[in-house]
């Protein structure tokens, strides 16, 4: 029997939208909420799929390190990112895609969690970004990717590049 947890992550991060046609095009921030949704197929001797602390150091180790309290641009926005690396100190990540809250939880399903979680016998299946207290989006693994494959293989080949962060 396969079961599911789910560890949420608080940080804060500002961003633009480039190409947006409204107020989104401008710099601004949110406090976001990242819920990773981890799935294993067994319990352990103590009766956890993975243990909670383990998962908050990695999660919130990485998005503390890469995104909290710094800018995430689209690799194509040359604009924002001359402005940003204008600012010193500066922290920023650098996304393949515009920082919209799909495409966040995308990035986060697709690239980060299968490097932290691929070996310790979990898979991340689910993150949901929650931009504002009204709005959040999801991406899921699709039905073909639970298979017993592992979870590397399971992916599909794009074309993004990984993040770059300075």
């Amino acid at each position: 029997m396969g079961m599911t947890i789910m560890r949420r992550v608080k940080f804060n991060a500002g961003h633009r939208l480039f190409r947006h046609e409204g107020k989104c095009q401008f710099f601004h921030g949110h406090n976001y909420i990242a819920d990773f949704y981890v799935t294993g197929p067994e319990t352990d001797a103590v009766g956890r799929i993975i243990d909670f602390a383990q998962l908050k150091a990695l999660l919130k180790g990485w998005i503390d390190e890469n995104w909290d309290h710094g800018f995430l641009l689209n690799i194509e926005d040359e604009n924002g990112l001359n402005a940003i690396r204008m600012v010193e100190p500066t922290k920023y990540f650098v996304l393949p895609y515009n920082p919209t809250a799909e495409n966040m939880a995308r990035y986060l399903l697709d690239e980060v969690c299968p490097n932290l979680l691929n070996d310790l016998g979990v898979q991340a299946v689910k993150v949901v970004i929650w931009e504002t207290e009204e709005s959040c989006a999801e991406a899921t693994l699709d039905q073909k990717d639970k298979t017993d494959a592992g979870l590397l293989d399971a992916f599909e080949t794009d074309s993004f590049p990984t993040g770059f962060h300075w």
